[in-house]
């Protein structure tokens, strides 16, 4: 997915980004830099980066999104186009000149050139399918178990498919298939399965629609009402019903006043 935001007048400071269990590169085209606010005093950062999958939400300086464009990747997808293990990127974020080369800046200067966001994205699309053309793909194990896996997302926690069983119907030892799925994907099986079970919650309740914590917890996956405030403030750091006082106009994203 290609995305654009240009959202230069929010009354808050920062925001939580919720992790999404996909591998995002996101293009500054505002300013000669990104903010990281991981540490006390936030800091200038390279103005593209790769960031890589995450098991815990991050927080984000509100004044990065007056111009910035982005890309999302399918579980997967983002294996050709790097050169490394994609869980070489997890946890962390990269300069996208580390990555692509020179590239990436000649790429983020063409865009600042543009003025619409509909040029901005068609051009950030076509350098994506011409240079990378012969290297498209998601590996079909990959792809196959991350379609197992979202089909048992909407299952009840006592149906939810097995690890053991989709390496199975893959040909492959557990290990092996953990190990596979973790090098295209950035986080193992059982933590992507967590993550999709956590962003199932939270799409739901960001949608508004009032539902018991108990019935939700059981219509996304978790086992009971405790094991969803669990998950949910280990992905987050805050319980769902602060998610609810402070969603924003994104689902993954958190108010932080």
């Amino acid at each position: 997915m290609l995305w654009y935001a240009r959202a230069s007048q929010i009354d808050h400071r920062r925001e939580r980004a919720l992790p999404s269990g996909r591998v995002e590169v996101i293009l500054n085209l505002a300013q000669d830099f990104l903010t990281d606010c991981s540490q006390n005093a936030p800091e200038r950062v390279a103005p593209s980066l790769v960031v890589g999958v995450r098991t815990e939400y991050e927080l984000i300086d509100t004044s990065d999104l007056a111009d910035l464009i982005g890309i999302v990747f399918r579980p997967g997808g983002f294996a050709c186009f790097c050169h490394d293990a994609v869980d070489a990127f997890s946890h962390r974020s990269t300069a996208l000149e580390d990555v692509w080369g020179g590239e990436a800046r000649s790429l983020r200067e063409r865009l600042q050139e543009l003025a619409s966001p509909e040029s901005r994205l068609a051009c950030l699309e076509h350098y994506l399918m011409t240079s990378y053309a012969d290297r498209l793909g998601t590996s079909r194990v990959v792809a196959y178990a991350v379609s197992r896996f979202e089909q048992s997302s909407c299952m009840h926690a006592a149906n939810t498919v097995r690890i053991e069983q989709v390496a199975r119907e893959t040909g492959f030892s557990v290990r092996h298939f953990s190990q596979m799925f973790r090098e295209h994907t950035g986080v193992s099986p059982k933590v992507w399965c967590r993550i999709q079970r956590f962003l199932r919650a939270v799409r739901q309740m960001h949608s508004g629609v009032e539902v018991p914590w108990a019935e939700l917890a059981l219509d996304c996956g978790y086992y009971d009402q405790a094991h969803f405030a669990n998950e949910f403030r280990a992905f987050s750091g805050i319980n769902p019903s602060a998610y609810s006082a402070q969603r924003t106009q994104w689902a993954g994203h958190i108010r932080v006043d």
